[in-house]
């Protein structure tokens, strides 16, 4: 699990704050969609964030380079929503955020674990491959507890498309 970014779920972090007179502040934009209680959610989620990505600009992908980006961020919300079904009690939010440089996936359960990727990774093992492909697919990522009460945010940042 990461621990690099020990700000809350949302916040852009020390970085944000660190904008230069000559810098040019980049504008966030953030998409939410409610998971509790639904159906067909992973198929719903990946929906939601690939229309998000058309929104942005990821999508239509000019380049083999921009597809791959588009289709690593449409599995990582699979996995980030998979695992909440399989082992957090389910999903209750997925909230999307782009900024020029960096998409962030957030999503909320109540559950009281922690995911981590399986040490040693087998590849040719059934299942247990979700948070390996986290990390391996993202820049970073890592987990949020909720202040006073149960359940988490699991987090997940991928470089926008160059």
């Amino acid at each position: 699990m990461s621990t690099t970014r020990p700000y809350s779920p949302g916040e852009r972090g020390p970085e944000s704050g660190a904008v230069s007179s000559s810098a040019v502040e980049l504008t966030t934009q953030t998409r939410r969609l409610v998971l509790a209680g639904a159906s067909g959610i992973v198929p719903a989620a990946r929906d939601f964030t690939r229309q998000a990505l058309y929104d942005w600009g990821w999508l239509p992908a000019a380049t083999a380079d921009k597809q791959a980006a588009a289709e690593d961020v449409l599995l990582v919300v699979s996995e980030l929503v998979t695992n909440a079904c399989l082992h957090a009690e389910g999903p209750e939010e997925l909230r999307v955020a782009c900024t020029g440089k960096v998409l962030r996936l957030e999503v909320a359960d109540g559950g009281s674990g922690a995911p981590a990727p399986r040490t040693p990774h087998r590849a040719g093992r059934p299942g247990g491959h979700g948070m390996f492909i986290v990390q391996r697919l993202c820049l970073d990522w890592g987990v949020v507890r909720n202040a006073g009460g149960p359940g988490k945010t699991v987090w997940a940042e991928l470089a926008a498309p160059a």
